[in-house]
């Protein structure tokens, strides 16, 4: 134990403790366990974030070290093998800062470290913080950030938290969101067969392999809500009304993929405990994995190694919900502001060059490429772009990334126009580890760090010498038709009014923040009654609570353009008996339809 690092202490003593709770609902059938919920679905703002500031095109990065950098201190940045990290990586000119580079330019002398696992990520972060915890200002151990997804932010700073709180103390060292570089723009996404695209309510029953807690279980865990299907956040459990989780080996997302084409063509299977209405049977299933939750290059594993599969659902849909996010060490980042604020200058810079000229998107894939050792710079580029495919009659798609300028970075905070897409991220997430409990968190985590703690913007409000550019406004003028999600949501009115009670607040604001994520989408609201009162009136009452919604809505910013049809059924499509009052309360709802 004591040649193990600290944040490894701490994990192999939570599995210890695991073990123990483990054994005991393992062989005690009946025990009353963590129960599969239906929960409101994740938000999704009301503009995209896709800005162009007008510049003439610069130099590309050369390959050689750069020389003019090299006697100031290393900085070094943790990282996925991730193509929406295309922005920060050209500007370094690669993995080191390079002659040339924007990066040496601003001063910044960094290495980009690839580590696809997430524990590995932390690990090398706590390295970080016991090297300076030891004097040392510019630690040489470990990185003084990592750079992963937006909505993964919540699970990963809660975690690493606790093991920095337990070793030094509560607010010693501290985490923090210092800005975000890019953005997921369908590279990220749920595979599994057609059916549950076309049907989401055959997804019960499923077992889908992902990295609980990071973002693309958050992608899945959106869809099952946002269709109304009940989640099971326990992955020793298989609940045949839910949907089911599998956790990667290694907390890798590569791993996700290769348990999906594993269980697929080998027939392996994972044993899991039954259980039913929240209780284990004491009966075990062998059940194979039906689905992942990956990214690019796991997605195009999956399609090379199997038929009958495609994407149900991405970041292309979602489309605000996985900004490619840093995460530094709060104290060194402050002591170290200028050249937090050089790093993020120097990415925005470079972005804002790929998103006007082709020399500089073929450069950046060329960095990615040589940044994480995997495939070739062309494989890159016509990943960044999005590729799609087609086997046995069924198509798919893989890739697709944005990176951020400056301007992008201000609205997705909402410095320009007033919505602050990541926080809608960070508090559904945030919402989702609180009401989920996914493998034990709650347990494990004494607290969820809230938004306002997590995220500290004085670094990208720091950055001068660059264009900010105008916020983008989404046209919402075209006729939206695909359904991407229908999702009824229970809300409380006052009897026979259309007046919101006070108690529907949470479940409003779910709404809002799925609709936040998905601000591509175009929205329908249908309101429904029960069938107290007479025919005629209940429909006038629907449409008024339709109406509610909307004006709730756009109250929060959310544009009426965006409402495509507002109307509402009355007492004519109940889902539940009427004669119960429970069945009464689950009539009394509005159904959101999110189309593109």
């Amino acid at each position: 134990m004591a040649r193990l690092t600290t944040f490894s202490r701490i994990l192999i003593t939570l599995l210890l403790v695991g073990g123990i709770a483990g054994a005991l609902y393992y062989f005690g059938p009946g025990i009353k366990i963590g129960e599969s919920k239906k929960l409101e679905g994740i938000d999704v703002s009301d503009r995209d974030v896709n800005n162009v500031t007008t510049t003439a095109e610069i130099p590309l990065p050369s390959a050689q070290p750069s020389s003019k950098v090299a006697s100031k201190p290393l900085v070094r940045i943790g990282a996925y093998a991730w193509n929406a990290q295309s922005g920060i990586i050209v500007s370094n000119g690669g993995p080191r800062t390079t002659a040339g580079s924007l990066m040496e330019q601003n001063g910044v002398n960094l290495e980009i470290i690839r580590q696809d696992w997430l524990s590995e990520l932390r690990n090398l972060q706590v390295k970080f913080v016991e090297d300076l915890d030891n004097g040392n200002p510019n630690p040489k151990n470990g990185v003084f950030a990592v750079m992963i997804m937006g909505d993964g932010a919540p699970y990963y700073i809660s975690s690493t938290q606790q093991a920095l709180n337990d070793k030094y103390g509560a607010g010693k060292y501290n985490l923090q969101v210092v800005g975000c570089v890019g953005l997921s723009y369908g590279e990220d996404k749920l595979i599994g067969p057609p059916k549950w695209k076309l049907d989401p309510a055959t997804m019960k029953g499923s077992l889908v392999s992902a990295v609980m807690g990071d973002g693309d279980w958050v992608t899945a865990v959106n869809y099952a809500f946002a269709n109304g299907l009940k989640v099971n956040p326990d992955p020793a459990t298989y609940d045949a009304e839910a949907v089911n989780f599998y956790p990667s080996a290694n907390d890798d997302y590569i791993e996700s993929a290769k348990e999906l084409i594993k269980s697929q063509k080998e027939g392996w299977t994972v044993q899991l405990k039954e259980v039913v209405n929240g209780k284990l049977t004491g009966k075990t299933i062998d059940k194979k994995v039906d689905g992942c939750a990956t990214w690019t290059p796991g997605d195009k594993m999956v399609f090379d190694a199997l038929s009958g599969f495609t994407d149900i659902v991405s970041t292309k849909e979602f489309n605000n919900q996985m900004a490619t996010t840093i995460i530094a060490v709060k104290e060194w980042a402050q002591a170290n502001s200028s050249t937090v604020s050089n790093i993020l200058k120097s990415a925005y810079q470079a972005s804002n060059q790929m998103k006007q000229y082709d020399s500089w998107r073929r450069k950046a894939a060329e960095c990615v490429a040589n940044t994480y050792q995997l495939e070739n710079a062309d494989y890159w580029y016509n990943m960044f772009q999005g590729q799609k495919g087609e086997k046995n009659g069924i198509t798919y798609n893989m890739g697709g990334s944005r990176v951020f300028n400056l301007a992008d970075a201000n609205q997705y905070y909402g410095l320009t126009d007033g919505i602050n897409r990541y926080k809608a991220v960070y508090d559904q997430v945030s919402y989702y580890l609180k009401e989920l409990n996914p493998a034990g968190f709650n347990q494990n985590v004494k607290r969820i760090i809230p938004y306002e703690e997590a995220v500290n913007l004085s670094f990208l409000k720091g950055i001068t010498g660059i264009e900010t550019g105008t916020a983008y406004t989404t046209d919402y003028s075209q006729q939206a038709t695909k359904v991407l999600a229908s999702g009824e949501w229970l809300i409380n009115f006052n009897t026979g009014r259309a007046t919101i009670r006070p108690e529907a607040g949470d479940v409003l604001n779910q709404i809002y923040n799925l609709v936040v994520q998905a601000e591509d989408a175009k929205l329908e609201l249908t309101g429904h009654t029960d069938n107290v009162g007479n025919r005629e009136d209940n429909y006038t009452l629907s449409i008024a609570r339709a109406e509610a919604v909307k004006t709730y809505l756009m109250q929060k910013g959310i544009p009426g353009n965006r409402f495509q049809k507002v109307d509402g059924k009355g007492q004519d499509e109940p889902v539940a008996d009427n004669s119960t009052p429970a069945g009464k309360a689950r009539n009394r709802r509005v159904v959101v339809v999110l189309k593109k």
